[in-house]
């Protein structure tokens, strides 16, 4: 199998530059916007740099509002951006595509969420809704966010209290200073990229093209290196972003509203801020048990003394912290064993989140706890000598009961700036 040379991939690269624009032709503009349907929003997303896209319902007036200045601020972006595949503005009737609204999760009209390579990013915009405003925040999402050194002394003064990436590089030109970049820019928001170039880097590169480390926060020169290929995107991302966003976060009132936009229930620890012990062991059982969960839920911790609200829907306050719980975004669920114990004994914290997912924890909110056991008909023989089972030894059947509402899907956004989905008796 022959390997492709440059002019090679310079026809493959034009040719999908030429797909992406004859889907923008075939498929309407308004504008500089472009309509993005089932068939062409994957391959929109992928073939530009930054993809900017409203999620509107012509019959919202917010939606209505928003349209032409919409479509202003694309131009303005598109009068300093003229280069094909860097930018993209996009729209989506939800009404005509529920496919593509239900898998980005939109619940309110118009909402605005940004692509980056094909990735879509997690925090949705909620600024300003000007066409100057739109187009600045643009601008500013297209700024290269490495931070560039000339010396090793810098790197060594570096803030320790953030996950910071380190590339080493021979070269900017090379093809691992521009996958470093790429990956620096789909994670911008999670990790402060760093990069020294040149001689200075020479002794930590060993001669080498590039080294890439991650330096978690709190630490001195405690690096982790990166042993992939340092031209690899995939690779490259997974491994960094495994590193820069960490399996078990705390939840604030300044991040709340934003991890409520992932669209993933929270199993959440309420712990006092002092009790450092019960974090690392909510932490360690989480590493042990849930790694193949962290896909379907966001596990996190709260200061159980701020958020005292949420406890209070679980009938609990601060005197009984620590507390875990599983917010659904419907109800909340109090794990049902010691929680100290619970966290030690395999298993227990896996079965609690598989019984969200299997629906065993909402059906037993409402119906009681499912029968263990079926207790046998007596035969005829007992019948005729009215030999009936005791009534202890009968299933007992617990009344239905209500589950507390979810106390965190209140932090959507604001009603004032979106038109919620409206119910189908209502059209």
């Amino acid at each position: 199998m022959e390997t492709p040379n440059s002019l090679t991939i310079l026809f493959s690269r034009s040719t999908c530059i030429f797909i992406a624009m004859m889907c923008l032709l075939s498929h309407g503009t308004q504008g500089e916007t472009v309509a993005l349907d089932g068939n062409n929003f994957n391959n929109i997303i992928a073939t530009h740099e930054l993809v900017f896209v409203n999620f509107y319902a012509d019959w919202c007036r917010f939606s209505q509002i928003l349209a032409p200045v919409f479509a202003d601020a694309a131009k303005k972006v598109k009068e300093v951006y003229p280069e094909v595949g860097k930018v993209a503005f996009g729209k989506v009737d939800c009404d005509k595509e529920g496919g593509v609204a239900t898998t980005y999760h939109i619940s309110k009209y118009p909402t605005l969420k940004l692509f980056r390579n094909g990735q879509v990013v997690k925090k949705e915009y909620r600024g300003q809704r000007s066409a100057e405003a739109l187009a600045e925040y643009i601008k500013k999402q297209l700024e290269d966010t490495i931070q560039q050194h000339d010396n090793m002394d810098q790197i060594d003064e570096m803030q320790d209290k953030k996950r910071n990436m380190i590339g080493y590089f021979s070269d900017k030109e090379t093809d691992s200073y521009k996958t470093f970049r790429r990956v620096a820019m789909q994670l911008r928001e999670d990790c402060v990229f760093h990069a020294v170039i040149g001689a200075p880097s020479e002794g930590e590169r060993g001669g080498s093209e590039a080294k890439l480390v991650f330096r978690p926060p709190n630490t001195r020169r405690e690096d982790i290196q990166y042993v992939g290929e340092t031209h690899n995107f995939d690779f490259m991302v997974q491994w960094m972003q495994e590193r820069c966003v960490p399996l078990v976060r705390e939840i604030t009132f300044e991040n709340a509203e934003e991890l409520t936009e992932e669209g993933l229930p929270f199993l959440i620890l309420f712990h006092k801020v002092e009790d450092t012990a019960i974090l690392q062991k909510y932490t360690d059982a989480v590493q042990r048990e849930l790694l193949s969960e962290k896909s379907s839920m966001n596990f996190l911790t709260a200061d159980g003394s701020k958020f005292s609200h949420p406890l209070h829907h679980l009938g609990k306050t601060a005197n009984d912290l620590p507390v875990l719980a599983i917010d659904s975004f419907r109800h909340m669920y109090l794990f049902p064993h010691d929680i100290h114990e619970g966290l030690e004994t395999q298993g227990l914290l896996k079965q609690f989140v598989s019984d969200l997912h299997s629906g065993k924890l909402h059906r037993e909110f409402h119906h009681g706890p499912d029968p263990t056991k079926v207790p046998a008909l007596p035969n005829k023989e007992e019948i005729k000598g009215d030999h009936i089972p005791h009534e202890e030894n009968a299933e007992k059947v617990e009344q239905p009961t209500s589950p507390p509402e979810s106390s965190f899907v209140k932090l959507a956004p604001s009603e004032n700036r979106y038109t919620i989905l409206r119910h189908r008796d209502e059209l």
